[in-house]
């Protein structure tokens, strides 16, 4: 163990990491880009594969180029800032292709040209950062890079706007007038620990949260008054975490403006409150619902059942072409923000339902009969269980797949091929998130019309 090695780095795996291959055995390396040849020191050792760290970098790759932030590669925020983009899209079209190949068993999937991201840099439409002590006082930044008791100073992110910056820094120079302490992770002592900022990038309306340990040692009006310097911004919130969790998922207090700011994409109004989800990237989120839209096929006459709906995204953005859509969703949170977008804009033909995915299912065909169309937009863990087997059971003529995990996404496919009858017809990688490991892929599937039959007698 951590005997160091040398070794050329090939292309990038499925979650960030450089493959080497040391007399064939594979050997992943953390910091090693497609190209380098690097030393590396040996971190774990298991059957079949080796982990690393890259100490040294002896021929650096044709493809590195000069990573624009001054925290990077300190910061944990990104990882590939200095691998040119071109290439970080090849490589994630490439993870998707392995897993479809290598999990799903298909030896030749029908995969079309990977969607690069719009802008590469400040594409970010929400920030969470964490307040650090420094002996000028708090500051806020991120965590360094597999640090979880260390948090980096940030000046500038490159993922946020120039908004986003200066407003994270006059909070920053806000928390240093009012004398206030950041929070301690390691010690659980302090005050300051987090703040949320989320922006309607088609909107022009900024949302903040502060997040801080219990007791109001701040004087609210000063903090609003801060705040209210930038006329974006529409809602100021407050929550209170007395856990030792790092969360910012929590009940918040308003404490000036609107409950919620809106976002638009497609054309349609969508209402962000301080946990609503929705994808963080508004520019390619707009390309990655379009693409879930032209898969679906729809004409207006069909019955959709939109599984994970979360917000109603892409439930509301599909209504407009159906018959009906009936979204169900874990979170009672984000279904009644679905509810609420639904009722925003209009849409009369869309229903949202708070359960678990696989126990509902059965539930809803009772409601609505068989659908045609069924969207799924699962949690990196896929279609778990019952929810797979039950989603593969209702026989829809097309499953809109959309996943945030393509070895996941390999793996329902597979089962939904081998055991369901459905086919893969294509498949289209989207980059929401450049200069990370994250690639987001969506599948469509299509059953016989033979393999229907059992299903709508």
């Amino acid at each position: 163990m951590h005997e160091e090695i040398e070794l050329s780095i090939d292309s990038l795996a499925y979650g960030g990491n450089g493959v080497g291959r040391l007399n064939g055995f594979v050997v992943f390396v953390r910091r090693g880009l497609p190209g380098d040849t690097v030393k590396a020191r040996i971190t774990k050792v298991k059957r079949g594969f080796a982990e690393a760290l890259a100490t040294e970098v002896l021929a650096p790759s044709a493809h590195r180029v000069e990573a624009p932030c001054a925290h990077y590669p300190t910061c944990g925020g990104c990882r590939f800032q200095d691998l040119d983009y071109a290439v970080q899209v090849a490589a994630k079209e490439a993870q998707v292709r392995d897993a479809f190949v290598r999990i799903g068993g298909l030896p030749d999937p029908p995969l079309e040209p990977i969607l690069s991201a719009a802008s590469p840099f400040h594409y970010r439409n929400k920030m969470e950062y964490s307040f650090t002590q420094t002996p000028s006082g708090p500051a806020l930044g991120f965590h360094k890079a597999g640090r979880w008791d260390e948090v980096l100073e940030i000046e500038k992110c490159w993922l946020t706007t120039d908004l986003g910056n200066a407003i994270r820094n006059a909070v920053r120079d806000w928390s240093r007038e009012e004398g206030l302490v950041a929070y301690d992770q390691a010690e659980h002592t302090g005050y300051l620990r987090h703040l949320v900022f989320r922006e309607g990038r088609n909107t022009g309306q900024v949302l903040v949260m502060l997040v801080t340990n219990t007791g109001e040692k701040f004087e609210r009006d000063y903090f609003i008054e801060t705040l209210r310097r930038f006329p974006e911004v529409k809602a100021i919130h407050w929550a209170i975490n007395d856990g030792k969790a790092e969360v910012t998922n929590l009940p918040s207090t308003l404490l000036w403006g609107e409950d919620a700011i809106e976002e638009e994409i497609l054309g349609l109004r969508f209402r962000v409150r301080p946990n609503a989800f929705l994808q963080t990237n508004t520019e390619m989120a707009e390309q990655l619902y379009a693409l879930a839209i032209e898969y679906a096929g729809l004409t207006g006459t069909e019955t959709v059942f939109d599984l994970y709906c979360g917000t109603g995204t892409i439930g509301i953005a599909m209504a407009r072409n159906a018959l009906t859509v009936w979204g169900v969703e874990i979170s009672e949170e984000s279904v009644a923000c679905a509810l609420e977008n639904a009722d925003l804009n209009g849409i009369g033909n869309a229903a949202f339902f708070a359960g678990n995915v696989g126990q509902s299912i059965e539930e809803l065909v009772e409601r609505a009969g068989s659908p045609d169309v069924v969207v799924v937009d699962p949690p990196r863990a896929g279609l778990a269980g019952k929810a797979l087997k039950r989603t593969g059971a209702l026989g829809a003529s097309r499953i809109v797949y959309v996943s945030c995990n393509p070895t996941t996404l390999a793996s329902d496919v597979k089962i939904l091929r081998q055991e369901h009858g459905y086919e893969l017809v294509k498949a289209r990688a989207v980059d929401m998130f450049p200069h990370t490991p994250h690639v987001e892929t969506v599948a469509l599937l299509t059953r016989a019309a033979t393999a229907q039959e059992p299903a709508s007698a």
